[in-house]
């Protein structure tokens, strides 16, 4: 596509389309700082065209650097709230990719879709890439969006969603963790402030509801996208040996999380069958290189992560809040 002083541009897999857009540094030693006045612009040009960049062969040193460059584009990096799986802090705005086992998988989805609240843009940086596996799949919501099954896709946008979470007792993150607080009324008022319901139980954690959109309209495009996680939340996301396990241990309206249509009907195995149909379909997948950081337009393309071996760190800057009203 072209060739900039330092750097080269090029979509990476041209056989699947723009996603993720090259940006590949053409000198040794170019340090992705030095250039980044120039990688704005590009950036400007691009992201909300092809919905994500990949930048390739630059020197960043370490968390620190990562930060400063996302931060320059211009949104204070956001704190990790309301968060659905466990991380950790690495330095102000820096987090750990999320801290499952190597062996499993993270589905495609975009970032706290489960939520009215969301970042707009997401970053990740490569530190160190897996000896085998660790890939961070991605795919354009848009083409999920267009791609979804017409019945299934009217249903989910007439009904909406609603995420059921139950928080701590040794099966999922504590709540203390997720609301960054020990103070109960400081949980409460953030849930009140976010439309999201919450209840205190007689074990003394605590249950949140809240109901979602199911697709959304990009603030700046105006496309259209496929934007939740009921894929995910759902039981069915769990392997059948799981699932049982957990249904032994808990009633329904205590696992860890679940998600129903927004009038607490339940979604149908067979139609998330369909979902994550698509979901395959549209992933893009490459291997990362030590050093990559990869830009997303976090509403116009969805990430995952694949199993891996060996050891592997990547760390995540999120930027740009943005609130959608659901009625």
């Amino acid at each position: 596509m072209g060739v900039a002083v330092g750097f080269a541009v090029r979509p990476l897999l041209p056989a699947r389309g723009r996603l993720p857009l090259l940006v590949e540094a053409t000198e040794p030693n170019t340090s992705l700082l030095a250039v980044f006045d120039e990688l704005n612009e590009l950036v400007d040009e691009h992201l909300l065209r092809d919905g994500g960049i990949l930048f390739r062969g630059f020197q960043l040193e370490g968390a620190e650097q990562f930060r400063q460059f996302a931060a320059g584009f211009g949104h204070p990096l956001l704190n990790y709230e309301f968060g659905s799986t466990p991380r950790t802090n690495v330095t102000q705005g820096v987090y750990t990719s999320t801290e499952y086992p190597a062996h499993q998988s993270i589905p495609l989805h975009n970032e706290q879709a489960y939520s009215r609240d969301w970042p707009m843009k997401i970053w990740f940086y490569s530190m160190i890439a897996a000896t085998s596996g660790g890939e961070t799949p991605i795919a354009d919501s848009r083409e999920v969006y267009r791609r979804m099954p017409v019945a299934i896709r009217e249903r989910f946008v007439s009904k909406g969603l609603m995420y059921v979470r139950n928080f701590g007792n040794g099966l999922d993150v504590a709540w203390e963790q997720v609301f960054n607080t020990e103070d109960r009324e400081v949980a409460e008022a953030y849930c009140k402030a976010h439309g999201i319901i919450c209840e205190w139980k007689d074990d003394g954690e605590l249950r949140t509801r809240q109901t979602c959109q199911a697709v959304a309209r990009h603030p700046v495009t105006g496309d259209m996208v496929w934007f939740n996680q009921a894929h995910l939340f759902h039981i069915s996301n769990l392997q059948p040996e799981v699932r049982e396990t957990l249904l032994d241990i808990v009633d329904e309206e205590d696992l860890p999380r679940n998600v129903y249509y927004g009038d607490g009907s339940p979604i149908e195995d067979e139609v998330l069958n369909e979902i994550r149909a698509v979901l395959d379909d549209c992933a893009i997948s490459f291997p990362w290189q030590e050093g990559d950081v990869l830009m997303l337009d976090n509403m116009l393309s969805a990430h995952a992560r694949a199993p891996f071996e060996g050891k592997r760190k990547v760390i995540v800057a999120m930027a740009e809040g943005h609130s959608q009203d659901v009625r």
